[in-house]
């Protein structure tokens, strides 16, 4: 369990919604666990948090990262993405390289995931949020790297 207040910094600029607003099921139920989802005004993916990377994936379209307080966050570029098969995304980690605040992660190119019929919209999922008591959301405009997004206890 998480004792002091812990926050999650945007990882991409935009528009902060609420994640029952997603198009995707798995998402706007929260299936994968509670977070938010950023309809992003720019393709560059940053770390939210201090952490290592637990997870890439074949097609690029999402990484995990677990934080050094515990919280597992997934970030999920775009909506059915994965049919794209790496398309359109880079990563520039890999699984266990340790990263802070604002490392760059990855990148989506979003006119081409647009161009292809994609919905960018992406989700930031913290997928062991049962374990975490309070978890506060922040909505509207943000800026990747400088705004927080999620507070947690």
């Amino acid at each position: 369990m998480f004792k002091k207040k812990k926050i999650i910094i945007a990882p991409i600029s935009g528009k902060c919604i609420n994640i029952s607003d997603c198009e995707d099921e798995v998402f706007s139920q929260k299936i994968l666990g509670d977070g938010i989802a950023i309809i992003p005004s720019s393709g560059e993916v940053f770390s939210p948090v201090d952490g290592e990377i637990i997870q890439t994936v074949d097609s690029k379209h999402a990484i995990g990262i677990k934080s050094k307080s515990g919280a597992e966050i997934l970030i999920h570029l775009g909506m059915d993405t994965v049919s794209l098969n790496g398309e359109g995304f880079e990563y520039f980690v890999k699984e266990g390289d340790k990263v802070s605040v604002g490392d760059r992660l990855m990148t989506m190119d979003l006119e081409f995931i647009q161009s292809k019929g994609f919905k960018t919209v992406t989700p930031v999922v913290i997928t062991n949020s049962n374990d975490i008591k309070t978890l506060d959301f922040s909505y509207g405009d943000i800026v990747a790297k400088e705004t927080s997004i999620i507070t947690y206890k």
